[in-house]
């Protein structure tokens, strides 16, 4: 018998591919998609959990899809990822709609065990949370859930970083790479169902070959995914600053197909902070890292994330982190607070800081940005960039764009006006006319394509 499905997929570009891979087993197991979860025999809500606003958003999710229990046709409710992994038995006592809890390392379990669920057969458990030390699972099908010309492929799972505020290791495991072959074989299904830009991401790109290879691999494996007819583009989430090289660096000057563009995390800039956060490296190393990449590859579009509020940081660690976004290091910058999680060694830490003071820290470190963005896209208004078209606006006026300085979903877009229809996918020279805050407008220039 064949089950309607709702799939819900929350978090993280990584928490996507997992949703796009469970969605493969699915199908082969007779399960039919659809976008009314009033019609769903099965919904699955595949989670998040690294911060508070995380779990708070995966909850909220799992209560609305539990709604449907009431009167429809809605006979299983499934979590899946990192809350459940996290919370399974809490979630199973405290919301008891939800029928069947996966945890991340039980992703290849979910289509049978729901199938069987549905099924009526009698289940030995309804809870299956155990961190697998392969990435076997990465390695079966996967259902493409959208049309836009960027996707992601995700070259590794967990992370062995262990940083002191985080619980990824706790919930993914160690860093674990996929083999370079398994890599490309997807590389090559993504291009040939029309996706133009790849974006390798994982916890750490730049470690990808350390623990299966004994070397750092990145590389040659971006160098193999540039032969692949029709990959246009490679981005790369996220560049841990301790492990980019200058192998790397002269990659990204010398291919054309390699974004100018590393989104790299360094979360503070005090040794005292990056200490307690148990990053390796140095306030004075990171910036001589970013000055060598400014010097070595002028046209490079940088992105961060930092840490507001870290357990015992100073107005004088503060102090610094302010006086080092003024530099304008990043085009693209976020600010998170930070968010005290159980199961952390920066949970017990002392010196833990008010929610007004972090968000305060944040929101001044937010304004300091603001005017370097505003400044940043100053600097475009007039130029001509190769722009790939992801779509058009709720508007139905313009498209919707992006160039090289541009990452999907967590970076501004360019609207982009044109005389004549553009598909999706299609790559066009737009010359930039004015700015929104972040977000710039320009239009095609000409009817030249760079496609």
């Amino acid at each position: 018998m064949n089950y309607n499905l709702g799939l819900i997929s929350l978090g993280c570009p990584k928490n996507l591919v997992d949703s796009e891979i469970m969605l493969g087993a699915l199908k082969e197991k007779g399960f039919i998609p659809v976008q009314d979860l009033s019609q769903a025999d099965a919904i699955i809500v595949n989670t998040c959990a690294f911060i508070r606003d995380a779990k708070e958003e995966a909850i909220v999710t799992i209560l609305e899809a539990a709604g449907h229990k009431e009167g429809g046709r809605l006979r299983a409710l499934v979590v899946t990822g990192c809350l459940a992994e996290r919370y399974r038995e809490q979630i199973i006592s405290e919301i008891p709609e939800v029928d069947l809890v996966f945890g991340t390392g039980s992703i290849p379990l979910v289509a049978e065990q729901t199938k069987a669920f549905l099924d009526g057969e009698r289940l030995e458990s309804h809870v299956w949370c155990d961190i697998a030390d392969t990435v076997d699972y990465l390695d079966k099908g996967r259902v493409l859930s959208d049309s836009k010309p960027y996707v992601y492929l995700k070259i590794a799972e967990g992370c062995s970083n262990n940083c002191t505020y985080c619980v990824i290791p706790k919930l993914r495991g160690r860093y674990r790479s996929r083999t370079a072959e398994s890599i490309l074989k997807e590389a090559e299904f993504l291009a040939e169902h029309g996706k133009k830009e790849i974006i390798l991401i994982a916890q750490d790109v730049t470690r990808y070959g350390t623990d299966l290879y004994g070397e750092k691999g990145l590389v040659e494996l971006i160098r193999s995914i540039s032969r692949i007819d029709g990959v246009q583009w490679i981005r790369l989430l996220y560049c841990y600053p301790e492990l980019i090289d200058d192998a790397l660096i002269q990659e990204m000057k010398s291919n054309s197909k390699l974004m100018p563009y590393m989104d790299i995390p360094i979360q503070h800039i005090s040794d005292r902070i990056l200490k307690a956060m148990g990053r390796r490296g140095s306030g004075e190393y990171i910036e001589t890292l970013l000055k060598r990449l400014r010097r070595e590859i002028p046209h490079i579009t940088l992105r961060t994330s930092l840490i507001a509020g870290f357990p015992g940081e100073t107005e004088e660690d503060y102090q610094q982190l302010k006086d080092f976004v003024k530099k304008g290091y990043f085009q693209h910058l976020g600010v998170f607070t930070y968010s005290r999680e159980e199961d952390t060694p920066a949970y017990r830490m002392k010196g833990q800081i008010s929610v007004g003071v972090k968000a305060a820290r944040r929101n001044a470190l937010m304004e300091i940005q603001r005017e370097n963005a505003a400044r940043f896209n100053s600097s475009r208004i007039g130029k001509t960039y190769d722009t790939m078209i992801d779509g058009v606006a709720e508007d139905g006026i313009f498209y919707l764009g992006r160039t090289y300085m541009e990452a999907p979903e967590i970076d501004p877009v360019i609207y982009v006006a044109s005389p004549y229809p553009l598909d999706t996918g299609t790559a066009v020279k737009v010359k930039m006319l004015c700015s929104q805050e972040y977000d710039l407008i320009g239009e095609v220039a000409g009817d030249e394509s760079s496609e």
